[in-house]
């Protein structure tokens, strides 16, 4: 058994977990069940899986946007994946201070790419529209987090962002 919170402890990287794919079971089953086949990898329509800390598989959205294809959960061979008719994952985008807009740099790149409209800019008398996160209707599809120019949007669990 792979017990990460303990490797974590002595490299003392406070890093957040690793973002498995949607409908991933929880992280302890993935971890002690998962073969690093690399099925789900190859079957990603948008390439966003990829290898990573120990050779299991783990989303990165700056390769682009997960479209909820579900087809990792169905090339699995093992018990790894809720219902895919379940919400995908509790992750949502979040816009921190270098964003451009917020910097009085006109940008909506993010808006742009958010097919559910849950980034919305809000006008300011003088000023440059500022985003406006509606965490309600973010599916966390990572979609805005690849075009952003300053890097600034991070895709947390919603219980990392309750804290």
């Amino acid at each position: 058994m792979f017990d990460r919170t303990r490797r974590n402890l002595l490299s003392r990287r406070r890093t957040p977990a690793l973002q498995r794919m949607p409908w991933v079971v929880d992280e302890d089953t993935f971890v002690d069940s998962c073969t690093r086949c690399n099925k789900c990898i190859s079957a990603c329509e948008t390439q966003i899986i990829v290898k990573g800390d120990g050779g299991f598989p783990t989303v990165d959205f700056t390769h682009g946007e997960c479209t909820f294809c579900t087809r990792c959960a169905e090339v699995c061979p093992e018990m790894l994946f809720r219902p895919t008719t379940e919400q995908p994952w509790d992750i949502k985008a979040q816009i921190n201070a270098s964003c451009l807009a917020q910097n009085k740099i006109e940008c909506r790149s993010c808006g742009d790419m958010c097919e559910v409209q849950a980034i919305r800019f809000k006008l300011q008398v003088g000023g440059v529209a500022l985003p406006e996160l509606d965490t309600d209707v973010c599916n966390g599809c990572g979609a805005c987090l690849s075009v952003c120019p300053a890097s600034a949007i991070s895709m947390l669990t919603t219980e990392l962002e309750e804290k």
